[in-house]
């Protein structure tokens, strides 16, 4: 199922769309995130050791969000093949590293057209509401923050309305 993310009212899109593909099979949520348009104005981070690494979402990166029986879980993935996981009690409460293998993460550029693709493994308390996100950093250090929906006047993924897609 490919949806188009928005983005925020105060973020300026500069001409790009974005646009996630999503499947879950048993314990693996398999994403595909399509951003299209001059992609030439994305800031790009250097290539880096797929670890484990904070603060990712200070730049282009691509995060997922996910409901567990005691609150959610956070991945974010970024185009160097840095990767974290959080797990979190409540909205923004108890956060914690989430143990998980490495999440394998592929990148494809073309004219007018960058991919990241990455399969992330669920934590077994994983539930159907999903939330599909993306900070995109221009090279003139705008950012953008995108979303299958905002529902608050400052861009927050956290949000509990932001876990728009019921994913089975």
């Amino acid at each position: 199922m490919r949806l188009p993310l928005i983005p925020h009212p105060t973020s300026l899109p500069g001409g790009l769309t974005l646009e996630v593909e999503a499947r879950r099979a048993g314990g693996v949520l398999s994403l595909e995130y399509v951003l299209a348009g001059p992609v030439e104005r994305v800031m790009q981070p250097p290539p880096a050791q797929r670890v484990r690494t904070d603060g990712l979402w200070q730049a282009t990166c691509f995060e997922v969000f996910v409901r567990t029986a005691g609150g959610y879980v956070e991945y974010n993935l970024s185009p160097s093949g840095a990767w974290a996981a959080y797990r979190f009690d409540g909205y923004r409460e108890g956060m914690r590293a989430l143990e998980m293998p490495a999440p394998f993460i592929v990148t494809r550029m073309a004219a007018g057209r960058f991919v990241l693709t990455a399969d992330v493994i669920l934590p077994e308390d994983a539930g159907a509401a999903t939330g599909l996100a993306a900070v995109i950093q221009g090279v003139d250090g705008a950012i953008a923050y995108w979303a299958l929906a905002h529902p608050s006047d400052k861009p927050d993924f956290h949000h509990p309305d932001s876990f728009a897609l019921e994913l089975p």
